[in-house]
């Protein structure tokens, strides 16, 4: 069986989480503490982060976005990246935004700050990030908002990649309790609708010890 070495609120490990799930790959979970810089794991990932896939045969295979990559290629079967070339660039052009913009605008600022942080013992948070962290969020959510209102799904009419990766976003800010659904009816019927999927209920279940989720967290209907 495959093995997905993750963080919880890694947005990336949890990107590749439902990519499995979508793809029905049987797979077990091992949390790895990245911060320790375990040599065994540095020589799966010289860069040491995660997400790390093993397959069956012992291959390791890092980056999130290589990783859902090469899952599209073995297992194509439901595509989660179109098929026409316009539609493809479109869902990279998104999941781009989500996996780098998304993530170094909000998600490290906010759950690094108000979460990690305490977790690893590095002090209080910033709130001076935090801030930023917040204020950047609502320019993001205003463009969610923007797609969802002209969209089914991120990227058109059709479930893709780009759901996949602004979800797992969202995932971990909505663990830590920043967002004002009320706010952004259209991102919420959507981000309802991501809950619902099979692939993605398993991540509702994930809770840090001393750090529960609000609790509409793993309400499928909030």
């Amino acid at each position: 069986m495959r093995t997905l070495h993750h963080l919880w609120l890694s947005a990336a490990s949890r990107k590749v989480r439902i990519v499995l799930g979508e793809k029905k790959v049987a797979f077990r979970l091992e949390a790895e503490k990245t911060w320790e810089r375990r040599p065994e794991f540095l020589a799966l990932n010289p860069a040491g982060d995660v997400p790390v896939l093993i397959e069956p045969e012992g291959q390791a295979l890092a980056d999130q976005g290589a990783i859902c990559e090469y899952l599209e290629e073995v297992f194509p079967e439901p595509s989660l990246i179109g098929n026409e070339p316009k539609e493809r660039a479109e869902v990279r052009r998104l999941c781009a935004w989500f996996d780098q913009k998304f993530e170094a605008e909000v998600t490290r600022f906010l759950v690094t700050e108000k979460l990690m942080k305490r977790f690893l013992g590095l002090g209080e948070p910033d709130s001076r990030a935090i801030r930023v962290g917040l204020q950047n969020l609502t320019s993001h959510m205003a463009y969610l908002s923007w797609l969802t209102e002209r969209h089914h799904w991120l990227a058109g009419g059709v479930f893709s990649l780009a759901d996949i990766a602004a979800a797992a976003q969202i995932s971990c800010i909505d663990y830590v309790g920043d967002i004002d659904w009320e706010q952004y009816p259209h991102v919420k019927d959507w981000y309802a609708k991501m809950k619902s999927r099979p692939s993605f209920r398993p991540l509702l279940g994930d809770h840090i010890p001393g750090a529960p989720p609000p609790k509409h967290y793993a309400d499928l209907d909030f």
